[in-house]
């Protein structure tokens, strides 16, 4: 029985494209130049950032961001708001709650893109990032926190994310469900990942998941 459903971020909730465009913009080539590196070094199995050295060798996130902050203190730069929630997002979320499932949002995220998901006002029962909790996706750490804030057994925990590696086998590893979401760069592409088998279910949207939990009440 699913009790609790806790959601990802990146490409989870938020649509990332408005993100890696400015950063196209930052490094100064054309949007689909960049989005084509981070393709290739995906399937390289590469970091993101290794996409972003191969416009700019000496590259480094937090430099660059620190810079970035620097010369545009008021502009949206790697961040998000309201505009780039999938639409999917406030439906699913408050048919969950409907439910009478407890409805978290716990991904790898630095602290302002907490206080931005606060911000939206969604129908959620609490929303967690990363940096606050000072450990992050795949330590089992961070899915024991996940049981703490849902107040839930494990096997009552369905967790939802775009990524084998840091969300489907982590989450199962933890004794929770899990649910894999194919959509952004890395989701289609984990959709064929050996381990993608694990999931208790795979996703095309998130209005897949309220029929697919309402099975499990």
């Amino acid at each position: 029985m699913i009790r609790s459903v806790v959601f990802d971020v990146g490409e989870t909730l938020i649509d990332e494209t408005r993100i890696f465009a400015r950063w196209a913009d930052r490094l100064g080539v054309p949007h689909l130049t960049l989005f084509g590196l981070i393709g290739a070094a995906l399937e390289r199995g590469d970091s993101l950032t290794s996409a972003f050295r191969q416009v700019k060798p000496d590259f480094d996130l937090a430099a660059e961001s620190a810079n970035w902050r620097r010369d545009e203190p008021g502009s949206m730069r790697e961040n998000f708001d309201a505009g780039d929630l999938y639409p999917d997002v406030r439906p699913a979320l408050a048919a969950l709650r409907d439910m009478e499932l407890r409805v978290v949002i716990a991904g790898n995220q630095p602290t302002q893109a907490g206080a931005a998901l606060r911000g939206m006002g969604l129908p959620t029962d609490g929303i967690h990032v990363s940096e606050d909790w000072g450990v992050a996706k795949p330590d089992p750490a961070f899915f024991a926190r996940v049981q703490e804030e849902t107040g839930t057994r494990p096997d009552e925990i369905l967790y939802v994310g775009d990524r084998v590696d840091n969300d489907v086998l982590p989450a199962k590893e933890a004794g929770m469900a899990a649910a894999l979401l194919r959509r952004g760069m890395l989701g289609y592409r984990h959709a064929t990942h050996p381990g993608a088998d694990r999931a208790d279910v795979v996703l095309d949207d998130l209005s897949q998941l309220v029929p697919w939990c309402a099975g499990r009440g």
